[in-house]
């Protein structure tokens, strides 16, 4: 360590205690230079680092916002075709002469549209981000939903790619701002056309159910767009009987596209008082919307009993938190209410609930291997049982009912993997969704597997089962709900949708089934008549569903953070919380008195309900 010193040849080397210290004194002086060098150096790394990350975020958001934006504004030019294809049957000769110059207006203002707008974003980035979505310091998986593992048969909905907070980068008041940016160039060319229309008719005199233009609830739309386009077009004429009719319905279309606000304290109202779209002015924007046969759109105006009465909750409170220390995709409360069972990688932890700061679980079931996510766990009525399964082809069947759980069967597919189970009523037979798109159904006394349901394309995502077990619902990646009758063994309806199944109930009252899609959009469908509700307060995928045992009301939860409760079937929102991180899971107890999450913040987290 130090240069040897000069000293005469043959005698031994000797220190003094001065010399020493002043030696010592130099290393420690030269140590802490280097360390400080060291230090700066690592500042400087970390600003550099900070600074890639605001980047990454910055053009993460950009990137996304403008997908987003470029999606929309070529659902309003369809839109914008299909009103021109119903219009101009109506035009005479000369007036379908002079449209062609229309067209071509309209082709022009779509472009100026493009390009307008790729300015205003480009030229007004996100600065600062004070909670960015996707941090780039966590892996890749983390970043966002990976949809490219979603097309996947063999690992769809990856726990920890929906584990991040948001996939929605940029904040709804500037999509909101973006869209009525482009609305201004849709109502423009809208109106050119109507304008060269003969007739002496306003859309004004359009017969409808609703009090207001057009069949909309009266109440302003997202910045007054909608309303101001109502006043504009009463000051158009000349529009002929058969154009009224074609005109509303476009009009309605225009306004449908736009209504994608909501007010996240809506659900804090005076007692008695209607809900926000009952029609009084300066009201907030619609998010639930009745879907008619014919795939007519309108607001649904609530009953006055929507939010209040026997068997509707008021709101729900965080009572309790439990710390897995993984991100938990699975969990189920126990009947009467006491345990918790939260699934994360390879084990299913079991909580005690009934002590309010008891903050370990009381045991800890080894299911898979450690790097394999538990995808579902359910408990047989009884209690006595759970059935686990998960990122494996085994699903593992635990006996509660001795002092320590144990595995009394296992039960292995074909698959490589289950996403989601179900039970019978009478606990005879288990119902496990494969990644392969196959329902197995499994006898759970001889433990063997007795039959598949086969007809998904891609994998089988979520499922439940009616209240008299006649009847299952399952849901996949291939874009489809199917029912199958179980008495016979075939399918009965299937439902085809423009997006992925993430999740699904059915009400065990009435015959409702509520699907979570990865569009954001909750809908609520008759199973035996082709009208539904669809619902539009998740700003990402919804992944999970389930119904309060009551059926007057069920809950969703999203990658959104949310979690959200709605009155059955319309959707009235009833209360909403927001999570520090994407909630994967939920249930609700068998008195409807308990709702438990599990989110990819690594803990579930457990609500009292009041009513």
């Amino acid at each position: 360590m130090y240069p040897p010193a000069r000293h005469p040849p043959g005698q031994p080397l000797k220190f003094t205690v001065t010399e020493s210290c002043d030696r010592i004194k130099e290393e420690f002086h030269f140590l802490q230079a280097q360390y400080h060098s060291l230090k700066l150096e690592c500042e400087k790394l970390a600003s550099e680092k900070t600074e890639m990350q605001r980047h990454y975020v910055m053009y993460y958001e950009m990137s996304y916002g403008l997908n987003i934006e470029m999606h929309k504004q070529a659902e309003i030019v369809k839109r914008l075709n299909a009103i021109c294809a119903q219009v101009i049957p109506f035009l005479s000769q000369e007036v379908r002469l002079k449209n062609q110059h229309g067209v071509v207006l309209c082709k022009l203002i779509t472009k100026l549209t493009a390009f307008d707008f790729l300015i205003s974003v480009c030229a007004h980035p996100p600065q600062d981000p004070v909670s960015p979505r996707g941090s780039p310091a966590h892996s890749p998986r983390e970043n966002g939903l990976d949809k490219r593992r979603l097309l996947k048969k063999d690992a769809p909905l990856s726990p920890s790619s929906i584990a991040s907070s948001s996939s929605t980068p940029s904040s709804k008041s500037k999509e909101i701002n973006l869209v009525s940016h482009l609305g201004n160039y849709s109502l423009l060319i809208f109106f050119f056309i109507i304008s060269l229309a003969p007739g002496l008719r306003t859309p004004l005199a359009v017969p409808c159910s609703y009090p207001s233009p057009f069949g909309m609830v009266p109440h302003p739309g997202i910045n007054g767009e909608l309303s101001g386009a109502g006043a504009a077009y009463t000051g158009l004429h000349n529009i002929s009987p058969q154009m009224s009719a074609v005109a509303a319905a476009a009009v309605a279309a225009y306004g449908r596209t736009q209504v994608v606000g909501f007010d996240p304290h809506h659900h804090i109202r005076v007692p008695g008082l209607p809900p926000n779209l009952s029609g009084i002015p300066g009201g907030k924007p619609a998010y639930s919307f009745h879907v008619s046969a014919d795939g007519q759109m309108q607001p649904v105006p609530f009953p006055p009993d929507s939010l209040i009465g026997p068997g509707i909750p008021r709101h729900a409170r965080q009572i309790n938190t439990l710390s897995h220390g993984e991100v938990v995709c699975a969990v189920t409360i126990s009947n009467p209410t006491r345990h918790v069972y939260t699934g994360g990688k390879g084990c299913v932890k079991v909580w005690d609930i009934s002590h309010p700061g008891n903050k370990t679980p009381v045991s800890q079931l080894d299911c898979l291997n450690r790097d394999n996510y538990i995808r579902s766990c359910r408990l047989l009525p009884d209690g006595r049982t759970l059935i686990v399964g998960g990122e494996a082809s085994t699903l593992s069947i635990w006996d509660l009912a001795t002092p320590t759980p144990r595995i009394k069967a296992e039960l292995t597919s074909s698959a490589p993997a289950c996403y989601a189970l179900a039970i019978s009523p009478d606990s005879k037979v288990c119902f496990s969704c494969c990644s392969d798109g196959n329902i197995a159904v499994w006898d759970l006394h001889n433990q063997t597997l007795v039959r598949q349901f086969q007809g998904h394309t891609d994998g089988a995502s979520c499922i439940d089962i009616s209240n008299d077990g006649t009847k299952l619902w399952t849901g996949g990646l291939d874009n489809t709900v199917r029912s199958w009758d179980l008495r016979e063994g075939r399918q009965l309806q299937q439902h085809d949708f423009t997006s992925q199944i993430f999740s699904l109930g059915y009400c065990p009252t009435g015959e409702w089934l509520a699907v979570g899609m990865e569009n954001n959009n909750v809908e609520v469908l008759h199973v035996t008549k082709p009208d539904k509700y669809q619902l539009h307060l998740h700003e990402s995928c919804v992944l999970s569903l389930r119904f309060a045992h009551c059926g007057k009301w069920f809950v969703s939860t999203g990658k959104d953070n949310l979690l959200n409760a709605w009155r059955t079937p319309y959707g009235a929102s009833i209360f909403q919380s927001k999570e520090s991180s994407s909630v994967l899971s939920c249930d609700i107890s068998i008195d409807d008195k308990y709702i438990v999450t599990g989110s990819g913040d690594k803990k579930a987290t457990v609500y009292e309900v009041n009513y």
